[in-house]
């Protein structure tokens, strides 16, 4: 694949601990030597730093919290797209042109992959359909989907809340407020390995209930416990 000289995309990538997946993520990204990647360590006590240092990735180093992480990243980007990246998700082929069609469309603000689940099982097909329907009929992706805006849309925002959890919630509904999110046909695939520690079922009611009480008002550090349990 050829990218436009025109096309500058800056790829965000927030660690914490994340050994098993980081090696895996940025190999995968080395296929796009013209990007800027920028992994944003929030402590990791692991070999997560040592990973990072073995590519020609930019690293910032700063406190734990996804949002502010994402944010310390998207501030010192160079690029003209911002793709947020979570260390267990790949991007489709060709994914720099997919972004750039997406935000071409009139009236798009922001955009999301359709999800795919690196997994085999019915459970994970119906995880899907949900997840993909709640994207294609409310425009609600979450960052498991690689969002993905122009920095200049990223800086009207005021960037990522920086709360415990449901940060990419947030910005997605803020996003909606100013303008339509975009969906691309092609899926970003994602790891199954928070549906695998607790179970589908127990991770999906611990998903919804946290989702529940978040629009209903209750504080995100009272979530973020009930999601720590």
């Amino acid at each position: 694949m050829t990218i436009p000289k025109t096309l500058h995309i800056s790829i965000i990538i927030p660690t914490l601990n994340e050994e098993k997946n980081l090696e895996g993520l940025l190999s995968s990204l080395q296929a796009y030597p013209e990007m800027e990647i920028i992994v944003c360590d929030g402590g990791s006590a692991d070999h997560t730093l040592d990973i990072v240092r073995r590519h020609p990735v930019r690293l910032v180093s700063g406190p734990a919290g996804r949002g502010r992480q994402l944010n310390s990243g998207a501030r010192l980007a160079a690029g003209d797209i911002l793709v947020f990246l979570h260390c267990d998700t790949r991007l489709p082929p060709d994914f720099p042109l997919l972004a750039q069609a997406v935000l071409n469309q009139p009236g798009t603000v922001a955009g999301a992959f359709r999800l795919r689940i690196n997994a085999t099982g019915w459970a994970y097909r119906l995880i899907e359909l949900g997840a993909n329907a709640r994207t294609r009929l409310l425009g609600l992706p979450y960052g498991d989907q690689a969002l993905f805006m122009r920095k200049k849309t990223f800086i009207r925002t005021g960037g990522f809340p920086e709360q415990p959890l449901l940060e990419d919630l947030e910005m997605v509904r803020y996003l909606k407020r100013i303008g339509r999110i975009g969906i691309s046909p092609e899926p970003a695939l994602t790891s199954a390995r928070r549906w695998r520690r607790l179970g589908i079922i127990k991770t999906t009611l611990v998903n919804q209930a946290i989702l529940a009480g978040y629009l209903c008002g209750i504080e995100t550090e009272k979530l973020a416990r009930l999601y720590g349990r």
